[in-house]
């Protein structure tokens, strides 16, 4: 009988995003220290052989309008700062090869994403630039559309001005990510701007952390025509941990709560604004995880393990073993599914899709060898 702790613990794990940095920049807060509130450090990281992390380099547009690209390097420079501070536990990595050497070496490899095409402010020369620092993908939009690409999260907006998918300099910019070898990754994307990516990529595209929209209706998530698409050009869906991705019921009960919260997060983000400062992000996290446990906690419960692994059944039976991963949005958000509160719960995965009928080479692919092939293809393509 094939020992789900075993597999789990020989499988080179890879999981395609977490918003960890504003950790380190906003709460001064270390990768080696004791996990707090958060979901990653580590600790959690051996606990769950977690091999390699892309670390979400995140920018919220309202906060850090007109200083993008300033708190695009102030957050790649606080992982820098942990790499230099750990230097005998920690790699940066920025390529397949980099991660299987961390693996063989049983070192934690670093990885970096940049999240919401809006960081290069327009400016080709800047997504250069964060390519050399070492940024091996970028998500195209985050919930806002930017000059030149439409989100999914901000459609309904009659204030915001969309482009219907992808402009002409949103081509360029897939065109030069795809000279550069850098991944493009079309989560947070509206539908109209999916369509334009895949007919502009001649790479293989990933959706670093989205789930399956014919289990959990949100924009956010990927059609079963999306993920087909995906999976015909070579590319990637991770799932993304976040219960309203991945359970209907957390998600409508969780969303009634929203007029609430936002009464809460205006009060908070007051004396910022009196200040002229931006809010962290940690702060609004801290208001949701007090409110769940205030009127919550029991009447709704964290999602169950159960619903992520529905999700990764769907997309493997749409799209193909090869083409699904895990893409957690660690400490992104407040309330974790049952068993995943941290990195250290990833094996709680395996034995799950064990149980399910995968084997050891299926489960090798689903936690980590799926991306590995898209960025040595992304990269080979590359000049």
């Amino acid at each position: 009988m094939l020992d789900p702790a075993e597999i789990h613990a020989r499988a080179l794990v890879i999981d395609g995003h977490a918003d960890t940095p504003q950790r380190f920049v906003d709460e001064g807060w270390n990768f080696g220290d004791p996990l707090g509130d958060g979901m990653l450090n580590l600790e959690t990281a051996r606990a769950g052989n977690l091999t390699a992390e892309f670390f979400a380099i995140w920018v919220d547009p309202r906060e850090w309008r007109g200083r993008m690209a300033h708190r695009t390097l102030q957050l790649i420079d606080g992982v820098y700062e942990q790499l230099r501070r750990y230097p005998s536990a920690m790699r940066l990595g920025c390529s397949a090869e980099d991660i299987r050497r961390a693996h063989s070496d049983r070192v934690f490899c670093v990885l970096l994403g940049i999240e919401g095409g809006h960081s290069i402010e327009a400016d080709l020369g800047l997504l250069r630039i964060y390519h050399r620092l070492g940024v091996r993908y970028m998500t195209l939009t985050w919930s806002n559309t930017n000059e030149w690409a439409d989100s999914s999260g901000d459609l309904d907006d009659p204030v915001v001005t969309h482009h219907g998918g992808l402009t002409h300099f949103g081509r360029e910019v897939v065109q030069e990510m795809n000279r550069l070898g850098m991944m493009v990754d079309v989560s947070h994307v509206a539908d109209s701007t999916f369509r334009d990516v895949l007919e502009t990529s001649r790479r293989p595209v990933i959706a670093s952390h989205s789930s399956a929209r014919a289990l959990t209706d949100a924009a956010r998530n990927l059609s079963d025509g999306q993920l087909r698409a995906l999976a015909s050009q070579g590319g990637l869906a991770m799932v993304n941990f976040y219960p309203s991705f991945i359970d209907a019921r957390w998600r409508d009960s969780w969303a009634a709560t929203q007029p609430q919260r936002e009464l809460l997060y205006q009060a908070t983000a007051k004396p910022y604004q009196e200040r002229g400062e931006p809010m962290p992000y940690h702060v609004l996290l801290s208001i949701d995880r007090a409110f769940y446990a205030q009127h919550l906690r029991g009447k709704l419960p964290p999602a169950p393990l159960s619903a992520l692994v529905d999700h990764i059944d769907h997309m493997v039976a749409v799209m193909g073993i090869d083409h699904v991963g895990l893409g957690s949005d660690f400490d992104g958000f407040p309330i974790a599914p049952q068993g995943l509160g941290s990195a250290a719960g990833l094996p709680s995965i395996t034995a799950a899709l064990l149980e399910r009928g995968y084997d050891a080479g299926q489960l090798a692919k689903l936690l980590g060898e799926n991306l590995l092939r898209v960025l040595e293809e992304v990269q080979n393509g590359a000049p």
